[in-house]
């Protein structure tokens, strides 16, 4: 994990210093235009010196490297406030949507899958084959619009947001958590629903497999029970895919899901990424993209030994 975090680091930091300009430049742009009077030389001087941007790159580099493993991101030039604080604002929320997409895509997937092949080409097969494709070709964005309007439109309610207003910055209590669930449920079903959609399709997959295989048809002719021959033994087998796929869903719910937080004003941090992108504020921008990078690296080993623990074929291997 070390070795590949540090290649990983290497390539987003060149990744973020590609574009011609740099964070003072634009800033220094947008002050210009807002009040239409120059900065000087100096000032310019001074700010690329405190952002150490008159260093070589290779110093440039081994200093953010530096803050990072001293847990020191930097400071962000266009929110004019420490990169720490813009993060830890926001991922808290953030955890607490992805973890509730990712149990909303295995409870909604795995049973529904299960179903799919024990009732292969039947007719809710192919309704739900049919409201599975649907999910897949439906973008995260334009169903959390279409929530919005049915909400208010005919509903009276306003979809967005994780609080209502009178708990906006108001302290933690009882009642601002209950707050918090009443509004939960929206941007997990919005961010859930493609992850559950294509889990769907590759558990029933999967299992059709697993059930078409001989040991089955022996445990069969041995009088096993269906319900305990299904779930004790293929299923364990075909549920792999759900597994090994934490690896990826972790960062792709974090970053994947900026456009759902940008229509439904979640406090999330994906807008704060997308407008870092956008002002090329590089330590705000490296920082995350770092923080994916670890998710990613962490969800595989999590799914790795998880994988070892359900499927008795890994372990002996």
């Amino acid at each position: 994990m070390i070795p590949t975090l540090l290649f990983i680091s290497i390539l987003v930091f060149c990744l973020i210093q590609l574009p011609p300009e740099d964070i003072v430049t634009s800033t220094i742009k947008e002050l210009e235009q807002e009040t239409g009077q120059g900065v000087t030389q100096d000032i310019i001087d001074t700010l690329r010196k405190q952002f150490y941007l008159d260093e070589p790159m290779y110093m440039q580099y081994l200093r953010w490297m530096w803050g990072l493993v001293r847990g020191d991101f930097g400071y962000s030039l266009s929110h004019q406030m420490p990169v720490n604080k813009l993060i830890w604002d926001r991922l808290g929320y953030t955890v607490i949507i992805a973890i509730a997409s990712i149990m909303f895509t295995w409870v909604v997937a795995l049973p529904i899958g299960i179903y799919s092949a024990l009732r292969q080409y039947s007719i809710m097969d192919y309704i739900l084959t049919v409201v599975g494709l649907i999910g897949l070709a439906t973008p995260n964005f334009m169903f959390a619009l279409v929530l919005m309007y049915v909400g208010y439109e005919y509903m009276g309610i306003s979809v967005g947001g994780l609080f209502s207003r009178e708990f906006i910055g108001a302290p933690w209590s009882i009642a601002k958590i209950i707050d918090l669930l009443q509004h939960l449920w929206i941007p997990m079903v919005v961010v859930g629903t493609g992850g559950a959609a294509g889990m769907m399709r590759i558990m029933r997959a999967n299992l059709l497999d697993e059930l078409k295989k001989p040991y089955v048809v022996t445990a069969r002719a041995k009088g096993v029970r269906p319900f305990k021959l299904v779930l004790k033994y293929p299923v364990r087998l075909a549920i792999n895919p759900f597994i090994s796929t934490i690896g990826w869903m972790l960062p792709a719910i974090f970053s994947g899901s900026a456009i759902v937080s940008v229509v439904l004003n979640l406090p999330t941090t994906g807008p704060l990424l997308l407008k870092s992108l956008m002002n090329q504020d590089m330590y705000l921008a490296g920082s995350f993209i770092m923080m994916l990078s670890v998710l990613t690296v962490i969800g595989t080993l999590i799914s790795d030994i998880l994988l070892a623990i359900t499927d008795p074929r890994i372990r002996l291997e």
